[in-house]
C-alpha cells in the first residue's frame, strides 16, 4: 500500500507493521561488542535524509541522572539550580522539561519546593521503574508526565530482568496503560537502544506504544537512551549504533511524531554533544542533558553545550539567556562544592584563557583572533591571559590592560618600559625553577613596583 505524505508531498509506502521477534537466546551483537575490545564501528553505507523538526528544544535530567554520580543536592540547591534553568531556558521554554527522582522524602520535598516556584518551564516530570507501585508516587505528587524505565536491549531484558522479550514488552505496555488511564503522559525510556535489536524488538514495541497513544488520544513519548555512549553519528553506520538510523526508524518505521521523541546520550566515547545535535537534525525534537554534563561514569550531554549547539543550528537564541551559564558554574563551585575542570568548555576557569605569548600578542591586537566568540557578551566572561613562562611582553600587557580596565589612549603596549621590567621579574621566577602560573596578587605587586602611575588595582570585571 502507498499513501500521499502531505508533509513531504510524495507518494510513500505505508508503515510496515513489525512483529516482535521473541527469541529464546539473547542477541548480544558479539561481532560489535566483544567486551574484550572497544566496540566495533560497522558500516552498511545506507544513508537517511536529514529532517530537522519545526521546533527543537532541550530537556534536563540534572536532578535524576545527574545525581547518580555525586552526593545528593540539598533541597535549596535544587530549587536554586532549577530557578537558573528556568532563566537560562527563557520565556519560550527552550529548556522544556526537568526530571526528578520521586523515591525518598528528600526527592519529594525538592519536587514540592520546585512546584511552588510556579514556573511553566521547565515542566517538572518524574522518573519511575516499570512497576505499578512506583506509578503511585507520580499520582500522589500530581505530576502531568513521568519517565518510565523500559529497557530494550537483550543485555537488560535477558541478563538483568531475566525475562523474555514478550514478557518485557507486556510488562512495559501494562504500566503505560496504567499511566494513560490515570491521565498521566508516559515517557518511555528505551534504555540501551544502541545495543538493542532495533527491528526485532524496538520498532514492534514502539508501534504498540503508538497504538495505545491513538486509542487513548494522548501522547506516549519516547526517549532513545544511548546508555553507554555507543551511538555513532557517521554517515552509513550500521544499526544498532547509528544515531541517524535510530531516529529515522523511530519516526518513519515506528510512527513516533518528532515532538514526542527525545535523545538521551552519555559521553563514554566523547560523542555526547555531536550525537545529540545529530538527533536534532535527523528528526528528534528534544535533546536531554545535565548541567555541566554531570552524570554516571563520563556524564551526560552538557546543557550549556546544547544551548550553543541550538544557537549555531538555528541562528538565534529563541529567548535563552546564555549569561546564566556562568552563574550556574559559579554556583556549582561556590555553593555545591563541585570542582569544574579548568579546561571544560564554556564553564571552566581557563576555557577562554591563553598562556602562550604568541596568542596573547594576537589578543592584544584583536581578541577575535584567538577567542571563540564574544565570551564577555554571551557568558559574562571576558577573554583572559594567564601569566606564565611563555607569556612574554604581549601576555603581560594584555593582562595589565584587562585587569586594570585600561581602554583607548590608556592602553599599554608590549613595548612599554614598565611592561619590560615586569617580564624580566617574571623570568627570574621561572629561571629559578617555578612551574606554576603567576597569581593575580603577585602580578598586582609587580605592577605597583614597575607601573606605579596605574594606582590601586581595579579589575575590569568589577
Amino acid at each position: 500500500m502507498i499513501a500521499f505524505n502531505k508533509r513531504r508531498n510524495t507518494l510513500e509506502q505505508e508503515t510496515y507493521h513489525y512483529e516482535l521477534q521473541d527469541i529464546s537466546e539473547p542477541n548480544l551483537f558479539r561481532d560489535l561488542f566483544s567486551y574484550h575490545q572497544p566496540p566495533m564501528v560497522s558500516f552498511n553505507h545506507r544513508l537517511v535524509p536529514m529532517d530537522p523538526p519545526d521546533e527543537i528544544w532541550i530537556t534536563d535530567t540534572t536532578f535524576r541522572d545527574g545525581q547518580q554520580a555525586r552526593p545528593p543536592f540539598t533541597v535549596k540547591q535544587i530549587v536554586d539550580l532549577y530557578t537558573m534553568l528556568h532563566r537560562l531556558g527563557g520565556p519560550n521554554g527552550m529548556i522544556r522539561l526537568c526530571e526528578f527522582f520521586l523515591y525518598s522524602d528528600a526527592h519529594k520535598k525538592a519536587v514540592a519546593a520546585c512546584l511552588e516556584q510556579g514556573f511553566r518551564y521547565p515542566e517538572i516530570t518524574g522518573w519511575i521503574r516499570a512497576r505499578k507501585e512506583d506509578f503511585k508516587l507520580v499520582r500522589q505528587i500530581g505530576l502531568r508526565e513521568t519517565g518510565i524505565l523500559t529497557s530494550v536491549s537483550d543485555y537488560h531484558i535477558f541478563l538483568k530482568l531475566k525475562k523474555t522479550r514478550r514478557e518485557a514488552m507486556d510488562m512495559y505496555l501494562d504500566i503505560v496503560r496504567s499511566a494513560l488511564e490515570a491521565g498521566v503522559v508516559p515517557r518511555c525510556h528505551l534504555e540501551d537502544i544502541t545495543r538493542a535489536d532495533f527491528y526485532g524488538f524496538v520498532v514492534p514495541f514502539v508501534q504498540e506504544l503508538m497504538r495505545l497513544a491513538k486509542e487513548a488520544e494522548m501522547p506516549v513519548k519516547v526517549r532513545a537512551c544511548d546508555t553507554l555512549g555507543y551511538g555513532i553519528a557517521f554517515p552509513g553506520v550500521a544499526m544498532p549504533r547509528s544515531v541517524k538510523g535510530i531516529i529515522y526508524g523511530l519516526v518513519h518505521h515506528a510512527g513516533v511524531p518528532s515532538s514526542w521523541l527525545e535523545w538521551h546520550g552519555h559521553n563514554d566515547f566523547y560523542r555526547a554533544v555531536s550525537n545529540a545535535s545529530t538527533a536534532w537534525l535527523y528528526g528528534c525534537a528534544a535533546a536531554n542533558g545535565t548541567l555541566l554534563g554531570i552524570g554516571e561514569r563520563t556524564g551526560n550531554t552538557p546543557i550549556e553545550a546544547l544551548v550553543f549547539e541550538y544557537m549555531g543550528i538555528r541562528g538565534d537564541d529563541n529567548g535563552m539567556q546564555p549569561q546564566v551559564i556562568t552563574e550556574i558554574a559559579d554556583y556549582f563551585e561556590n555553593e555545591v562544592g563541585y570542582e569544574i575542570p579548568h579546561n571544560q568548555p564554556f564553564v571552566g576557569k581557563d576555557f577562554n584563557v591563553t598562556r602562550a605569548g604568541i596568542h596573547a600578542d594576537g589578543l592584544l591586537k584583536d581578541e577575535e583572533i584567538y577567542n571563540i566568540f564574544d565570551t564577555d557578551a554571551l557568558l559574562n566572561r571576558p577573554v583572559a591571559v594567564a601569566i606564565g613562562n611563555t607569556s612574554g611582553s604581549a601576555g603581560v600587557a594584555h593582562w595589565v590592560n584587562a585587569y586594570y580596565g585600561l581602554t583607548a589612549d590608556h592602553i599599554l603596549q608590549k613595548s612599554d618600559p614598565g611592561i619590560a621590567k615586569i617580564v624580566e621579574a617574571i623570568q627570574v621566577e621561572y629561571d629559578a625553577g617555578r612551574t606554576t602560573a603567576m597569581s593575580d596578587e603577585e602580578m598586582e605587586a609587580l605592577v605597583r613596583e614597575h607601573l606605579p602611575d596605574l594606582g590601586p588595582a581595579k579589575p575590569a570585571s568589577e
